[in-house]
């Protein structure tokens, strides 16, 4: 009697949901492990340049400028310019923060050194991996806006009650940008393939988000591409905090952000999966 051929188990699909446990945690540990002993230098660069940012424009153009009309429910409002660039540079910030940890950070341990493939020996999913790293990257921007945000509070430049609620919402940016930039460290074979996510990508939503200007300025068909934005939304949700105001679309601008950070990260799970073959 013949026997019948065996039928393998088809591959899965890297598009299946993730597959996600608190395994996740031990990698996360291990990274906050290595970072402490980097972590005073580490914040000293990733605050530097954004405070640079903000006492160049704000302190010399702002002299020149003084107040911008910002649109609000409480109709037009006029603030100075340093609150106007603190309040969208502090988004900049995070975004920065989260996109270059998820991307040359991650890429380092993800192909050049080769960390992944040691954690993936012990009985750690991909998946977690991948989550691991996104949380990662999101630690990073909150613990680099939090130090921002004290810098700011020492010149003065708001003491608004509503202001404590901008450290969840950045958390949420940091999120969103760490789940975008994990696609392309996906994609990437080097590190000189990030030059074409910070010029392309980054670079021009920084001027089209209304974090140096009011996006009024905009012609209306870029003002339109503009309200879609990830970085446009979260200073939809901060800027009002920082004038002790509300912002006007919460639900609209929060509800952009989670389906950037869900589907980036559905795509930059997928993508590493097929990169891995898992």
């Amino acid at each position: 009697m013949s026997s019948l051929p065996l039928i393998g188990t088809p591959p899965a699909s890297p598009w299946r949901p993730p597959g996600l446990s608190l395994r996740w945690w031990p990698v996360f540990l291990r990274n906050l492990l290595v970072w402490r002993k980097l972590a005073i230098p580490s914040l000293v660069g990733n605050i530097a340049e954004p405070l640079m940012w903000l006492v160049a424009f704000g302190y010399g153009m702002g002299a020149l400028v003084g107040q911008v009309t910002v649109q609000s429910p409480a109709g037009a409002t006029q603030v100075p310019y340093i609150l106007f660039l603190a309040s969208g540079s502090i988004c900049m910030s995070a975004m920065n923060a989260a996109s270059f940890e998820a991307l040359y950070s991650a890429f380092s341990r993800m192909h050049v050194q080769k960390t992944w493939d040691g954690i993936m020996n012990a009985p750690v999913s991909l998946d977690n991996v991948v989550m691991a790293e996104m949380l990662w990257a999101a630690f990073k921007a909150i613990f680099t806006v939090t130090a921002i945000l004290g810098v700011m509070l020492a010149l003065g430049i708001s003491y608004a009650p509503k202001l404590l609620l901008a450290w969840p919402v950045l958390l949420g940016v940091g999120i969103t940008f760490s789940c975008i930039a994990l696609v392309f460290n996906a994609l990437a074979k080097g590190y000189d393939f990030f030059t074409y996510y910070f010029t392309l990508f980054l670079t021009p939503m920084m001027f089209l988000s209304g974090v140096f200007f009011p996006r009024e300025q905009l012609p209306p068909v870029v003002r339109v591409v503009s309200d879609w934005l990830p970085l446009t939304n979260a200073v939809e949700l901060v800027r009002p905090l920082f004038m002790d105001q509300w912002p006007a679309h919460p639900w609209r601008s929060a509800l952009v952000l989670v389906v950037y950070a869900t589907g980036a990260f559905w795509l930059a799970l997928a993508l590493t999966r097929k990169r891995f073959k898992a």
